[in-house]
């Protein structure tokens, strides 16, 4: 099994590689879908990383593929620049997942 990157900078990626975790680089929101599509259907990939930047682009199909699919975990990590996530993002996931509002 398999992690891999998709992030929006080199940095971001050429870190990855030197710890054996491949990757892409991608800036539209059509790329984001296509590559995020692309690892969703890997059998190799258990891991999909992806910066919280390009999730921001698309969140409504990261967290619909989170919640509906089981393989690979998708995991968010912040870019170079630090933390993206705004501050309400933790609470939106759970109360879409369960359907409680906090």
């Amino acid at each position: 099994m398999k992690y891999f990157l998709i992030s929006d900078n080199v940095d971001t990626q050429m870190g990855m590689r030197l710890a054996g975790i491949e990757g892409v680089v991608v800036h539209s929101e059509e790329h984001i879908r296509e590559e995020l599509k692309n690892a969703m259907d890997d059998p190799e990939i258990a891991v999909v990383l992806i910066t919280e930047t390009l999730v921001s682009k698309c969140s409504d199909l990261v967290y619909d593929l989170k919640l509906n699919r089981k393989r690979p975990l998708i995991v968010e990590i912040p870019d170079r620049h630090g933390n993206g996530r705004t501050a309400d993002s933790i609470t939106r996931y759970v109360q879409e997942a369960i359907g409680v509002k906090l």
